[in-house]
């Protein structure tokens, strides 16, 4: 391949698989991370020596969102973000060589509750609240001042289907019997949730909100296509063209698992289990409809465009991975 790809904050399951593929196909992979990285958060010499020849930067920095948002957490999401893209965008503008094109994680979250429409980037309304916010400030940072010489893209990615991902909570509650849907209802608030954005107002019934999801090969797939079309930048929704609902989505996960039944979870449920783990509810409740609409014009075609052939394929790597056991975890 002989190329150049900079990764940063490529310690989660969707890092490791880009860096994988790029290393397998021959490709020099740059780490910007932490521990064990080439180049280090904070320091801006190395930083700027790892982008600098690159053809393409990837930058996927941030503290997971699967945490309770507290005021130290919530202060964590936004600066390990909104810092390391600064960061970058400042090496990239010293470099004397910079990456042609740069492809910064974003998130579909950025989009409102939505039950009556799909969200798309030309109609797409943007929605409120602690994760729209932290959204809208790291793409502000990703599309800030002038860099002329590279392309800068925001992958709005819907909820990522692969080995490591959220299928394994998931997993393991639809074989424990507990693979229904999540059914939200209303819970109280407090002024402190309602002033930091982080209360999930009651909206979808009977688990119908949606569900947007891409599999792990199609990030991967979304990016090289993207990089064969310089006329593409700004925001780019990462979404399968086929979302669902959550209450479809279980029953599909159960019947890939083999599993007869699923109990539902209902709002108090969810609340009280959520605060045990240490995360919060909207991360199922929240309706989530976003469609890749500039992909597919584009003439990107989906390897996985629907769920069903996503979880059987996530399902199989499983057992190949683990064949004395056949599980699926």
């Amino acid at each position: 391949m002989g190329e150049t790809i900079v990764l940063a904050g490529a310690s989660g399951f969707v890092g490791r698989y880009l860096a994988e593929h790029y290393r397998a196909a021959g490709a020099t992979v740059r780490l910007i991370g932490r521990a064990g990285a080439d180049a280090r958060w904070g320091d801006a010499d190395a930083v700027r020596r790892a982008v600098t020849g690159a053809d393409v930067l990837i930058n996927l920095a941030g503290k997971s969102v699967n945490c309770r948002y507290t005021p130290a957490n919530r202060a964590e999401i936004l600066r390990s973000r909104v810092e390391t893209t600064r960061e970058l965008r400042e090496a990239v503008a010293a470099s004397d060589a910079p990456p042609v094109v740069w492809f910064n994680a974003s998130t579909a979250t950025i989009y409102r509750h939505a039950e009556d429409r799909p969200m798309t980037e030309a109609t797409g309304e943007l929605g409120t609240g602690f994760s729209v916010d932290v959204a809208r400030a790291w793409e502000d940072e990703l599309f800030a001042g002038e860099l002329p010489a590279t392309r800068r893209v925001a992958l709005r990615m819907a909820i990522v289907l692969g080995d490591g991902s959220a299928l394994g909570p998931l997993r393991m509650l639809t074989r424990a019997g507990l693979g229904g849907p999540q059914v939200d209802g209303r819970w109280f608030s407090t002024a402190a949730r309602r002033r930091a954005g982080t209360f999930h107002t009651f909206g979808a019934r009977g688990g119908r909100q949606r569900f947007s999801w891409v599999h792990l090969a199609d990030v991967l797939g979304s990016i090289e296509f993207l990089r064969g079309r310089p006329d593409i930048a700004g925001p780019v929704n990462i979404a399968a063209p086929n979302p669902t609902d959550n209450r479809t989505m279980m029953a599909t996960l159960r019947r890939v698992l083999g599993v007869r039944f699923g109990l539902p979870a209902r709002r108090w449920m969810l609340e009280l289990g959520s605060a045990v783990i240490r995360t919060e509810t909207e991360l199922v409740l929240k309706s989530r409809w976003v469609v890749p609409e500039r992909l597919l014009d584009a003439g990107y075609a989906f390897a996985f465009p629907d769920l069903e052939a996503a979880l059987r394929d996530i399902a199989g790597e499983r057992r190949v991975a683990a064949p004395a056991s056949g599980s699926l975890d």
